[in-house]
């Protein structure tokens, strides 16, 4: 599956409600569950079980434990392209805990929110600003 690819899949997921811990499209995810989603169909399987972890956006602490994953599963990417998974830190001094996929010519992205669902959204600068780390999905090995 090519980055279109990935983008593909990130679309069918749009309109699937907002559900913490859960990565089922059209019945809920949030945006950890859209990554794993995508991930899935992809690879057929995730590479390691998914720990524990808060909905708070606002969480601290001296681990990035999200980060450390996706750079153990994903390739780091320097140049802006669509396709590519999004970091995000939400807020100052919090982990980065949010994710989406780039879309649009990098103008929007593909994520999971609290009151709508898995949407598409501008990548405006508020969210652009706050982007701390870029992953591509590693090549599909046969």
């Amino acid at each position: 599956m090519s980055m279109c690819g990935v983008l593909d899949e990130a679309a069918l997921w749009i309109g699937t409600p907002y559900h913490h811990r859960a990565s089922l499209r059209g019945v809920g995810a949030d945006c950890l569950g859209l990554i794993c989603g995508i991930w899935r169909a992809r690879y057929g399987r995730l590479p390691e079980a998914l720990p524990d972890y808060s909905p708070r956006w606002d969480e601290v602490g001296a681990e990035e434990r999200l980060w450390a994953a996706l750079a153990r599963h994903m390739v780091p990417a320097w140049a802006p392209a669509d396709g590519q998974v999004l970091l995000f830190r939400l807020q100052p001094r919090a982990l980065a805990k949010h994710l989406g996929v780039q879309c649009a010519g990098g103008q929007g992205f593909i994520h999971a929110c609290p009151r709508a669902g898995v949407v598409q959204a501008p990548l405006s600068s508020p969210w652009a600003r706050r982007i701390v780390a870029r992953f591509d999905f590693p090549p599909i090995s046969d």
